[in-house]
């Protein structure tokens, strides 16, 4: 337990406002939050080439095309079949989900398609239904990404071209939280990707106690966001307790807490 007694819950989102809002979530749902960052973004510079339809998975994409002064304009547009319901220069814009839409939104830029399932496979099956084939797809994203993605549009017969905005590394120190776990202090945790998951366990082998932490996750409520991270979790051996409907960090830390009190 922490200090003033309430229930732990671990928390692994980018030590940015992310994280700072993932806290207030998890102090206002009545447990404490152990925040320990796996995740620290490193830029690459790069900004999204020209197409038809521009893809963001992320609302970091965003911020960093935008800081890096591309817009839309930019990148052409030529291919977009199907696209907006108004003609204007450059290419559609697609987001992976409501807060990568908000992001581009607040940059000044048209959101054109929002998938109904927020994630890879949902924005396949959105692209598949518009009918791409022939369409040159630029996807602007981490170097983690998901091949299903690229691999789906490539199979609806879209050109698909991947530009690698930043890096995805897990941060120096981090690995508080695996040790909570080993001693037994860890009431829940909240992964919220397949690569929060990896660091976790990376920063338990670092510490020595990684057998211990996962007995402590198995003691534990251990939410997920999304099938691909409760898939990755599990191929590790982490038992899974909760995936919501929701692919957000809200969802994801009410289903925690919900199975907390049960």
């Amino acid at each position: 337990m922490s200090d003033d007694d309430r229930p732990r819950v671990a928390v692994f989102r980018p030590d940015d406002e992310r994280l700072t809002e993932a806290v207030e979530t998890l102090d206002a749902l009545g447990v404490d939050a152990l925040a320990d960052p796996m995740l620290e973004i490193r830029p690459t510079g790069a900004v999204p080439e020209g197409a038809g339809w521009i893809v963001f998975t992320s609302k970091t994409g965003v911020e960093l095309a935008d800081e890096a002064g591309w817009s839309p304009a930019d990148a052409g547009g030529d291919e977009r079949d199907g696209a907006a319901t108004e003609e204007r220069d450059g290419p559609a814009i697609a987001c992976i989900g409501p807060s990568t839409a908000d992001a581009v939104r607040e940059a000044g830029w048209p959101v054109d398609l929002i998938p109904n399932e927020y994630s890879s496979t949902g924005l396949v099956a959105a692209f598949d239904a518009l009918g791409v084939d022939g369409v040159r797809i630029e996807v602007a994203r981490s170097d983690h990404g998901s091949q299903v993605l690229l691999d789906g549009l490539r199979d609806a017969g879209a050109t698909v071209h991947e530009t690698v905005l930043y890096e995805l590394v897990r941060p120096e120190g981090s690995g508080d939280s695996a040790e909570a776990a080993a001693r037994g202090d860890l009431a829940g945790a909240c992964f919220t990707s397949s690569l929060t998951v990896e660091h976790f366990l990376d920063a338990a082998d670092e510490r020595g106690v990684r057998d211990g932490a996962l007995a402590g996750l198995d003691d534990a409520v251990v939410g997920c966001i999304g099938h691909p991270t409760r898939e990755t979790a599990e191929s590790h051996g982490v038992a899974v307790d909760v995936v919501p409907a929701e692919a957000s960090f809200e969802a994801l830390a009410e289903s925690v807490v919900a199975e907390l009190d049960g």
